[in-house]
């Protein structure tokens, strides 16, 4: 839907590999490491907090501290390190979260 618009990054292909995981077991193709490339690994995370943190209609949000929980046991094997690293870095600034585990916009 995305390969053909024009963007400064290969937007389709960041989108394609965000389930991808660092130890290779994600999908579609089994990516592992750095042949999945950074924005990738930055949109699966990001993805993970936000939909655990968020509310949807068939559940209440998660939380925040569980988004971050559950991204800090991936790190390594499904998540890049350093990505979980400065994304808890920002979030626990506060900054960027509410009290009720959502987020600024």
């Amino acid at each position: 839907m995305l390969k053909d618009v024009p963007f400064g990054k290969p937007i389709a292909e960041i989108i394609r590999q965000h389930h991808e995981r660092m130890d290779g077991s994600g999908y579609p193709r089994g990516l592992k490491g750095d042949d999945i490339l950074p924005e990738a690994r930055v949109l699966a995370v990001a993805d993970v907090i936000e939909a655990m943190a968020s509310h949807r209609p068939y559940r209440a949000a998660l939380g925040l501290e569980q988004a971050l929980t559950e991204i800090e046991k991936g790190t390594g094997t499904i998540y890049d390190k350093s990505v979980v690293e400065a994304m808890v870095r920002l979030i626990r600034q506060k900054e960027y979260a509410l009290p009720d585990g959502t987020f600024k916009a």
